[in-house]
């Protein structure tokens, strides 16, 4: 069994409605995310994905399609916050979340994403989000088992 990791960065603004301190405030992070899968590197010398568990640019593919892309330049709220009559119909990538945007959430939010996603003979192992250079959170497959 093969451990293998693949980093993703994409920008992402949140507010966290009924929050105590300062974000409270809508602001944004430079998000960097590290996705580990595991699995049995493919032994079939004729085969083109031979030595790999996966092929990194596959992961890739699979991680922007259902994530970055989807979250990059984006901004998330919880779905019960007060939206005061905003109108939010100018802007492309507005989302209301059914939980609060911390790193926590995401993270878990990510994860059973991703394990939707990825192929059935690999499994995910590891999603760690990073909001900021010294704060992260992690999701383990082996929390789950």
């Amino acid at each position: 069994m093969i451990r293998i990791t693949k980093e993703f960065k994409f920008e992402m603004a949140h507010a966290l409605y009924g929050y105590d301190g300062l974000c409270k405030n809508i602001h944004g992070h430079s998000y960097r995310m590290w996705v580990t899968i595991k699995g049995n590197v493919l032994e079939k010398n004729n085969h083109t994905k031979n030595g790999m568990v996966i092929d990194f640019g596959e992961l890739k593919k699979i991680i922007n399609d259902c994530i970055v892309d989807k979250y990059d330049h984006s901004f998330v709220l919880n779905k019960n916050t007060p939206h005061f009559n905003i109108d939010f119909s100018a802007f492309e990538k507005v989302f209301f979340l059914p939980y609060q945007p911390t790193s926590e959430n995401l993270v878990a939010d990510f994860a059973k994403i991703i394990m939707n996603k990825i192929p059935k003979n690999i499994t995910l192992h590891k999603v760690v989000l990073s909001e900021t250079a010294t704060s992260f959170a992690e999701w383990h497959s082996d929390d789950y088992r």
